[in-house]
């Protein structure tokens, strides 16, 4: 009997409103319901690096000239671990082969 009289109340426009609150209210009670705590139980903690620990540019010449020689010092150690592989990549090769 009440479900016959909402029924009748909910045409047209009537029908369009309660379906868009429904459309709003349904997942945001979703949300509320389950997930209150999201930023506690997926959040990082300490995620981010402190300023100590971020990357700072150079400036001066002598700061410029250490990062250079760091950085070419990580290209030879790169190609150098490249080269190695690939020789281990030979002798495997050879040694399938056999």
């Amino acid at each position: 009997m009440v479900f016959n009289a909402l029924l009748r109340s909910l045409r047209g426009s009537n029908l369009e409103v309660f379906k868009f609150g429904m459309y709003l209210a349904f997942p945001i009670g979703w949300m509320y319901y389950f997930g209150t705590n999201l930023d506690e139980r997926f959040s990082v903690p300490d995620f981010w690096p402190t300023r100590e620990h971020s990357h700072t540019l150079p400036y001066d010449h002598s700061e410029l000239k250490s990062e250079v020689a760091r950085l070419q010092q990580k290209m030879r150690e790169k190609a150098e671990r490249q080269k190695r592989l690939r020789s281990q990549q030979m002798e495997n090769e050879s040694t399938a082969e056999s």
